[in-house]
This record gives structure tokens, C-alpha cells and sequence, in this order.
């Protein structure tokens, strides 16, 4: 059974760390599968974690440590599209 929607629950998705300094990373209130693609410097990230005590997940969006399912093979991501998955 699925827990209940809580937006007070707030998740973060480490997806790439840049040569400058920068680490790119999902944020989502509530619900993991909905987020919004962020990037902060490393020092402004972990301020944000800490300030926002969010829930760390790993690539495949469960708790880190965790076991979850792969993404849909529809999903793609904005920069990849942008992109085309070069940085």
C-alpha cells in the first residue's frame, strides 16, 4: 500500500557533479517522482539539505541504501534533451 502524500517530505537526487563546483541535483516535496531539476555549489547544497532536511535517494530513486526499481524507459531528463546528454 502506497503511504499517503505528505508535502512536508522533501527528497533530493544527486544527478551529476560539474568540474565547477557545482552539483546538479532533483528536489521534490512530497512525492520523489515529481521534482524540479536544481543546481547549487557543493556549500549551498548541503546548507540546503541540512536547512530542508531532505531525504537522500539514490540513482534509481529510493532511500539511499535502498532497493528500487529502475526508471521507465520513457523518462528522460531536462539537460539530456537539451543536450543531448553531453556536458
Amino acid at each position: 500500500m502506497a503511504s499517503p502524500f505528505d508535502p512536508f517530505r522533501k527528497y533530493v537526487r544527486i544527478t551529476g557533479e560539474r568540474d565547477d563546483g557545482f552539483v546538479e541535483f532533483d528536489f521534490a516535496l512530497g512525492e520523489p517522482a515529481l521534482f524540479a531539476e536544481m543546481m547549487l555549489t557543493r556549500a549551498a547544497f548541503e546548507e540546503f539539505c541540512a536547512t530542508q532536511r531532505v531525504v537522500l535517494l539514490d540513482g534509481d530513486g529510493g532511500p539511499l541504501g535502498g532497493d528500487a526499481g529502475p526508471h521507465s524507459p520513457l523518462s528522460a531528463r531536462l539537460d539530456e534533451v537539451l543536450n543531448r546528454g553531453s556536458r
